[in-house]
């Protein structure tokens, strides 16, 4: 069953966290990830107390790629440029899907 990585990002640093960007997307592909979602398109139309700055989806083939992806060697350097480009508000949630 697939599995989703849905992820809320406050940008700090735009310029590295482009690079951040350019650089995991290819990784997220190698893995059977695809964007389902684009940032900075969600709308919340019945408001709420969560207040999402940029939200992305990505889903992967099955649970198992998606940790292999956040766990993969390579992508270990990019989990810190992630942090330094970014709020320590950020999230990411993996879910499975139904």
């Amino acid at each position: 069953m697939p599995a989703y990585l849905v992820v809320e990002h406050v940008i700090t640093d735009p310029i590295r966290f482009e690079e951040y960007r350019s650089k995991a997307g290819p990784l997220i592909a190698s893995y059977g990830g695809r964007y389902l979602t684009k940032g900075n398109t969600h709308r919340q139309p019945e408001g709420g107390h969560w207040k999402p700055e940029r939200m992305v989806i990505i889903e992967f083939p099955d649970m198992q790629s998606l940790e292999a992806w956040y766990k993969a060697p390579e992508y270990q350097p990019l989990i810190a440029l992630r942090k330094q480009c970014t709020s320590d508000l950020d999230m990411l949630f993996m879910l499975e899907g139904a």
